[in-house]
């Protein structure tokens, strides 16, 4: 909605039919149902798409409760937050050109070892290793890939959380900041700003005294 309400004419992708009904309502939205994990149907869905920005913000968390141990949760997370992606991206790059923005979200989560995240923050970890080694192929082609690292932002899936969640933006706040960040074509972008600034300095951290600091979260 943000998006649009700007005036960009956005196509809102997603499983959900009477969600994307509601969101077409607007006049600047047209909806596009499909589901990431399904390779075939998201190939059929935007094969045909032409595009100035595409951003991929399919996502899932489940967390590890030890001492279960699910290695299927692993592959549903990584079905989702990382096959998802690819998916899109095979879909999307033949009609990619100079100038076109690809706009990929991972976390801050993959910044530290957060107790029972290891699916999730692999997954994420994943993605932004991708997103950074696209910047380096599609360079030459002049499309700009940019990575986007979120903090907590209050939506359905945070709503789950039984945790506390330090710095939590509203999902207005971080739609203001990923539009900011995509007009000016920044890199790497992080929101919010501050838990953004703590999280890449724990990251410096030696590994050892990252996982003696997680403990003490727990």
């Amino acid at each position: 909605n943000h998006a649009a309400s700007r005036g960009y004419q956005v196509i809102a992708c997603g499983r959900n039919q009477e969600k994307l009904d509601m969101l077409a309502k607007h006049q600047n939205i047209q909806p596009l149902q499909f589901d990431v994990t399904d390779k075939q149907a998201t190939q059929s869905a935007l094969a045909d798409v032409r595009f100035d920005i595409a951003v991929l913000n399919a996502g899932t968390c489940e967390y590890v409760d030890l001492p279960v141990f699910e290695p299927d949760m692993f592959r549903r997370v990584l079905e989702v937050n990382f096959f998802g992606i690819i998916n899109c991206v095979s879909a999307l790059l033949p009609n990619c050109q100079a100038g076109n923005q690809l706009v990929i979200i991972d976390s801050m989560a993959r910044l530290f070892p957060f107790t029972r995240s290891q699916a999730y923050g692999a997954s994420k970890a994943a993605v932004h290793y991708f997103t950074q080694s696209m910047k380096i192929d599609l360079k030459s082609k002049g499309v700009i890939v940019q990575s986007v690292s979120p903090g907590f932002v209050e939506t359905p899936l945070t709503d789950k959380n039984d945790f506390e969640m330090p710095m939590k933006i509203t999902a207005q706040e971080a739609a203001e900041s990923l539009l900011k960040g995509i007009i000016k074509q920044q890199s790497n972008i992080y929101f919010p700003t501050v838990f953004g600034l703590i999280l890449r300095t724990l990251y410096r951290l030696p590994g050892r005294l990252q996982v003696w600091l997680s403990s003490k979260l727990q």
